[in-house]
């Protein structure tokens, strides 16, 4: 019998439940969403959370699509999920945790004992301490992204290949391999000898199916290459940075851009123009340096000084 929180699951059998993290401001419960999939035979553990920054959803959408398909009598080891981390976030649609006004993804390995983010952190990494991989699944907020999968522990970290090799194998397409901030459960989990990514799927208000696709044919991948499920699996070339350049507005007004997302950049090439709002153009932003056109923001309009792009950079194919 395999447990989380109430969930219980039998070898061939799955469940559902809760994990009680502490209460509400009304004194009931705060239980996040959890199920256990338990295959027929032994074999390896998985763990998978979704929505520890509260308005990325993409990944529920991803946990919605994946669960009901999979059986556990075809499965060889365990599934362990929580649909939603960030449970405060997710009720008001904030990206952090408005209780504590703390971003989840740097709270970790948590303190059962601290604050509302570190209790539930701790509740989390000590899930993901059971697992042999972990899957965080995450999407550039609400603004516009391509689909790519974070190496978050360093390139020299003794268990960087075995990241860099799980993000291959989950195979969005691009691969940032950049050191992550601290807290992060992708810069914590490898310090504890599991291999962990974050699949980063798009960047939607709401959810984007396509990115929802691409993440269920991502978790597809892992199970069948690290043996949950028969299949075979052509990992296919990825495109990595190791970085990125980041660009902000010189001016205010709206902006336009030059470039799509996932388009090769050249120094010198127009990334975009920022115009008054009867269209009269004010400053033109060209790239530095070579790159990928990575991340935008949403919102045409811009102050001085304000985010707009991002520039994948340091490129290679792995």
């Amino acid at each position: 019998m395999t447990t989380l929180g109430t969930a219980e699951a039998a070898p061939g059998e799955m469940d559902v439940g809760r994990l009680a993290v502490g209460e509400l401001r009304d004194g009931s419960p705060l239980r996040l969403p959890v199920a256990v999939i338990n295959g027929a035979s032994e074999g390896s553990t998985l763990y998978i959370q979704a929505a520890s920054d509260g308005d990325e959803l993409n990944g529920v959408g991803v946990l919605k699509t994946l669960v009901p398909q999979l059986d556990p009598t075809e499965l060889a080891g365990t599934i362990l999920l929580v649909g939603i981390v960030n449970y405060h976030g997710f009720q008001v649609a904030q990206h952090r945790n408005p209780i504590d006004d703390t971003k989840m993804n740097r709270a970790y390995p948590g303190d059962k004992n601290g604050t509302s983010s570190e209790r539930i952190a701790a509740a989390t990494f000590e899930i993901a301490s059971r697992a042999d991989y972990v899957l965080d699944l995450h999407q550039g907020s609400t603004s516009r992204m391509i689909n790519e999968t974070r190496v978050r522990c360093g390139r020299r970290h003794h268990m960087h290949d075995e990241c860099l090799e799980l993000a291959r194998v989950f195979g969005c397409g691009h691969i940032l391999d950049q050191k992550g901030p601290n807290g992060q459960l992708a810069r914590a989990a490898p310090d504890k000898g599991i291999p962990t990514i974050d699949p980063e799927l798009g960047g939607a208000v709401g959810w984007d199916e396509q990115s929802i696709g691409l993440g269920v044919r991502g978790i597809y991948n892992v199970l069948r290459y690290y043996g949950f499920l028969d299949g075979d699996v052509d990992i296919e070339p990825q495109t990595r940075a190791r970085g990125f350049r980041q660009f902000g507005a010189p001016s205010g007004g709206l902006v336009s851009f030059e470039k799509d997302l996932g388009d090769r950049v050249r120094a010198g090439d127009t990334l975009f123009r920022v115009t008054d709002v009867f269209g009269t153009e004010k400053d033109t932003i060209d790239a530095d340096t070579d790159g990928i056109f990575w991340r935008t923001r949403r919102l045409p309009q811009v102050a001085t000084g304000e985010y707009v792009c991002s520039v994948g950079v340091d490129i290679d194919e792995i």
